[in-house]
């Protein structure tokens, strides 16, 4: 379902009850999905709220809140986004960051020993994947770590661009791209188990990947405001920091 028709069913659905509904929705950056998805059973399990997840990049998202999505937290995959959020209004507290990310290069058919930056002007790889830098933090991150490679002219006619960290990983999972980057915290995801080998990048080469949320503003007698504020408290929780553990986050 894309963000439209999405925002036609909230109105649908909202017309058709005598009561509004309390579930809070999560805009989250595509490489948290796998987590959130661990951190929405254990919040709900705890608390007995339901709550939503909406997945994009970080940037669509931002447009998407720009715009007056319903959204009532904002996990990213970065920290410009939502301080640009709460720089224009669109919250009362400051973004917090809650992990630091890491980059991976991942392939679907070379073995480990074969993945490194020299591999990537090897000519049987035509196609090198990256989430669009220009809405993805992950894909900025690969790019600014290519840029710094003495082949980078060539390396970037081989480049293409997946609309997100989920459409990339589907390039490389599928071997559309015969190697690409993504996300640590994808590969481990228990969906992604076998589906091609990857190794880190050096975190020197790149920029550090801090990652924030941010709670987004509500008036005060909005129903959903007590509700988004124990799921954002949750989220810098002990039992949170252990699953972004598990997925690889630092």
């Amino acid at each position: 379902m894309n963000f439209y028709r999405y925002i036609l069913f909230l109105l649908l659905l909202s017309a058709g009850c005598s009561k509004p509904s309390h579930k809070i929705i999560v805009a989250t950056a595509a490489n948290v999905q796998y987590v959130m998805q661990e951190i929405k059973k254990e919040f709900e399990k705890e608390t007995g709220k339901p709550i939503e997840i909406v997945v994009s990049s970080s940037g669509k998202l931002t447009t998407q809140i720009r715009e007056g999505a319903p959204f009532d937290v904002f996990v990213s995959a970065d920290t410009k986004y939502p301080d640009e959020i709460f720089n224009k209004g669109g919250a009362e507290e400051k973004p917090r960051v809650y992990a630091l990310g890491t980059l991976v290069m991942w392939s679907k058919e070379l073995p480990v020993e074969k993945l490194s930056a020299d591999i990537l002007t090897d000519e049987n790889v035509k196609k090198i994947a990256i989430p669009n830098p220009d809405v993805a933090p992950y894909g900025a991150a690969a790019l600014a770590f290519l840029k710094k490679r003495p082949d980078f002219e060539q390396i970037k006619t081989k480049l293409v661009y997946g609309e997100s960290i989920s459409q990339t990983a589907q390039y490389i999972s599928s071997g559309t791209a015969e190697i690409g980057f993504n996300a640590l915290s994808i590969v481990l995801a228990p969906e992604m188990k076998g589906k091609g080998n990857w190794i880190e990048v050096d975190s020197s080469l790149y920029q550090p990947i801090e990652q924030a949320a941010i709670l987004l503003r509500h008036s005060d007698n909005s129903p959903k405001k007590e509700t988004s504020e124990q799921f954002y408290k949750f989220l810098y929780s002990a039992k949170a920091k252990a699953i972004f553990t598990k997925y690889g986050y630092k």
